[in-house]
Order: structure tokens, then sequence, then C-alpha cells
């Protein structure tokens, strides 16, 4: 025969269960909900002003990097000037030599020695 060993672990069970108090139920969600909420609304917040403070960091990041691209260019504006420079120290050298080497066949055309 059938005998106690044999009936399955789960009969019963349903009828053992108490009625389920919707009010209690209710009143349980808004106290787990008023236990965290404020915890949950301060990091909310919390994080808002992070990402604000985020935002801010990163123009600033922005400026500062366009300020450091300033710079190079300034630096290469100057090697520019500096070349430039040499290049007209060159020229003047040049110059200078070529009125010498004037000056110079003047004074054999003078003296009578046609080049």
């Amino acid at each position: 025969g059938v005998g106690p060993s044999d009936a399955s672990p789960d009969e019963g069970v349903v009828e053992d269960l108490p009625l389920i108090d919707e009010k209690a139920v209710e009143q349980l969600a808004e106290g787990l909900i008023s236990h965290y909420l404020p915890d949950l609304q301060r990091s909310k917040s919390a994080l808002q002003e992070l990402t604000q403070n985020q935002v801010v960091l990163l123009e600033t990041l922005e400026q500062e990097i366009s300020k450091f691209k300033e710079c190079n260019s300034i630096v290469d504006i100057n090697a520019l000037f500096s070349e430039a420079k040499h290049y007209h120290n060159k020229l003047v050298n040049i110059r200078n030599e070529m009125m010498m080497l004037h000056e110079k066949t003047s004074k054999l055309k003078v003296s009578g020695i046609n080049i």
C-alpha cells in the first residue's frame, strides 16, 4: 500500500500558506521604499554633481590643450623667424660681397683694364 513516505513533499503546502494581507504588503513596501529612498536620492544628486564637475573638468582640459597647441604654433613661428633671420644674414653677406666685387671691377676699369 501507500505509506506516509510516498506522499509528495509539496503536498499540503498551499493550504498551509496564510492569506496575504495586501495592506500589509503595501505598508511593508512603503516602509522599504522610505528606508532606501533618501539614500538613493542623495546618491542621485551626488552623481549629478559629479557629472557636472566632470563636464567642467573636460571643458577646462580642452582649453588647456588648445593653449598648448597655441604654444606649439608659437614655437613653430619662432623657428620660422630665426630661419628667416639666418637667410636674411646670408643675403646681406652676398650683397656686401657683390658690392665689394663691383668696387674692385670699377677700380680695375678706371685703371684701364677691361674685364
